[in-house]
């Protein structure tokens, strides 16, 4: 079986407190996007993963994926599988790659219905348990759907959002940044503005009211993506940010009008 997770972009960061056990709270709107992973599993006599496509600088054992398969191993008895990954979302952007694709492989894996005791797909709340306990994002992948999201990243409300029709252009330098990095560099504020709003407003007016608690400390220490941010608003785009922690910008784009950006890496799309 084979299945394509998928990235996603923040409208909006805010990190409003920091929490007793070393966590921090935000607020946030999650998008999903259709920039893709590919993950396939076949069954085998013994579990293997493979992962082919842009780099990634973990083990193959510590990768989501695996943690996934062994979490639901532990659980139900899964039978052996040879994995294979192949990356198109680049990590260390903030887009959110290898929590969509433990998520996805969550999801797959009930979908395989080989699992021991049952001949029914898991409930969705045992599915979202198992999501948050590898990784803060990765039950937001679980629905998929557009959320106002605060805990940890944890807590969902559905969004009434919509980008459909905006063309999306990426663009990632060649900086990776840890989500451990970034959060030691800022400072917990309850934000002025909430996103609870954002609907109301026009996407070319949120520049004025969405802010990214990240980027005013991941700009000066890497001017390169701020200077990515003020080229794609002077190609044209109504809004423009960093996505997550960093360091992919993105921006939303009303035509299909780009210059080029050599030799970083770049995505395009449609949303829906």
């Amino acid at each position: 079986m084979i299945c394509f997770p998928n990235a996603k972009i923040n409208i909006g960061l805010h990190v409003t407190e920091k929490r007793t056990d070393g966590y921090h709270n935000i607020e946030s709107i999650f998008y999903p996007i259709p920039l893709m992973d590919a993950l396939e599993v076949v069954l085998s006599d013994r579990t293997s993963f493979t992962q082919t496509g842009l780099p990634l600088e973990t083990a193959p054992e510590d990768n989501l994926v695996m943690k996934a398969y062994t979490l639901m191993d532990r659980k139900y008895k899964l039978p052996p599988l040879d994995i294979f990954l192949q990356k198109a979302i680049p990590s260390g952007a903030g887009l959110g790659g290898g929590s969509a694709d433990a998520a996805f492989m969550l999801k797959l894996l009930q979908a395989t219905n080989d699992i021991p005791g049952t001949r029914t797909s898991l409930p969705e709340c045992d599915l979202l348990e198992m999501a948050e306990s590898i990784g803060a994002d990765c039950p937001f992948f679980i629905r998929n759907t557009p959320a106002i999201v605060t805990g940890t990243g944890n807590i969902f409300q559905p969004s009434d959002i919509s980008l459909k029709g905006y063309i999306i252009y990426i663009v990632k330098p060649p900086v990776s940044i840890s989500t451990k990095e970034a959060y030691s560099m800022i400072k917990p504020q309850k934000p002025v503005f909430s996103l609870n709003k954002l609907s109301a407003i026009p996407v070319h007016e949120w520049k004025y009211v969405v802010k990214n608690d990240f980027e005013p400390a991941m700009f000066k220490k890497y001017p390169l993506i701020e200077e990515i941010k003020e080229q794609l608003y002077s190609m044209g785009a109504e809004y423009a940010s960093m996505s997550g922690s960093g360091s992919a910008v993105y921006g939303l784009f009303k035509n299909n009008a780009f210059s080029p950006f050599p030799p970083f890496f770049t995505w395009k799309g449609t949303l829906e």
